[in-house]
């Protein structure tokens, strides 16, 4: 029971990093039927300033009144995304905000291909491609990567084999040579110490016996080595301390200043994140929607004034509001 477990934990996380899988028990099912509609979005003219619009081309990720549930047996079933629509742009950081229980996380999840939860209504688009006809591991491969809440301890599997087999499958779905066992060593040698981690942590499994700080840190080395083209991160900031905090910011600003073309969709609840890593767009969302998309200054007033009635009103509006 206790490998079956572990195979199927290996699976998950190895699929999410475009490895091979060693068993079928995180495969995904065959896309679930999906009947798109358009979504109809009221606005208040005199209150709202109306988006500008944009070239379509610009946009990495579009996802279109997704409904979203997780839970197996009927009476158990739980719909988290409840028409939630956004659009993300090359090059861009977009904040995700919202109050416990808004779905963020789901978001993540159903970007992702997490098999728990079944979009029953909607269309994601990355790059041009249905995300939703894709397995965890195509998408992955496509460029898409996400970074944690709960990074997963895997424990026989190192670090260095871990990442060195990951970022050589990436690779050649680039059309790139591999990297051999000197030239991946050198890249992993200089984006530790950027880090702060220690080098032993190479031959450790991954995440086991990691404190939080360096669970998260371990997960923004994988993303720095995948070099992925939308880096998710789910409440990187949780559970981190000031420094831990400083640093991994830190780590992703170097990223984002060496791969300006590089997409980062930030999941967070403070804007003690955002004040570290800026944010040129930020959502908020609200009962599995978004119901306020604004500047960076919109993560200030999150910080001021909460998740209270003033976003309760857009959220019974069912309208999603765009400030200037």
């Amino acid at each position: 029971m206790t490998s079956l477990v572990a195979c199927a934990f290996l699976s998950l996380i190895i699929s999410l990093v475009a490895l091979p899988r060693p068993c079928t028990a995180f495969r995904m099912p065959s896309p679930v039927h999906r009947t798109p509609r358009t979504r109809v979005r009221s606005r208040q003219p005199s209150l709202l300033r109306m988006s500008a619009s944009e070239d379509a081309s610009d946009t990495i990720m579009r996802i279109d009144n997704v409904h979203a549930e997780v839970g197996e047996e009927e009476e158990k079933v739980v719909k988290i995304l409840d028409g939630f629509s956004l659009e993300v742009k090359k090059g861009e950081v977009h904040a995700i905000m919202g109050p416990n229980g808004s779905g963020k996380s789901t978001l993540s999840k159903v970007i992702t291909g997490h098999p728990d939860y079944r979009v029953i209504e909607g269309s994601i688009t990355f790059k041009g491609e249905d995300v939703l006809d894709m397995d965890v591991d195509e998408r992955a491969l496509a460029g898409i990567f996400l970074a944690f809440q709960y990074p997963v301890e895997i424990a026989g599997v190192s670090n260095s084999d871990f990442l060195r087999a990951a970022v050589n499958i990436r690779r050649k779905r680039e059309g790139l040579d591999d990297l051999d066992a000197i030239e991946f060593s050198m890249k992993m040698f200089e984006e530790l110490d950027k880090l702060g981690l220690d080098p032993s942590f190479l031959d450790r499994g991954i995440n086991a016996g990691f404190s939080g700080g360096e669970k998260k840190r371990n997960e923004v080395l994988q993303m720095v080595m995948l070099n992925p083209d939308l880096v998710i991160l789910d409440e990187t900031d949780s559970g981190l301390d000031v420094d831990s905090l400083k640093t991994t910011a830190e780590a992703v600003n170097n990223f984002k200043a060496s791969h300006p073309d590089k997409t980062f969709l930030i999941i967070t609840h403070y804007q003690r994140l955002l004040d570290l890593i800026k944010a040129d767009r930020v959502s908020v969302m609200k009962k599995g929607r978004v119901v306020l998309t604004g500047g960076p200054d919109l993560a200030t007033t999150i910080e001021q004034w909460g998740y209270g009635d003033w976003l309760e009103k857009e959220a019974a509006g069912g309208r999603e509001a765009v400030l200037a």
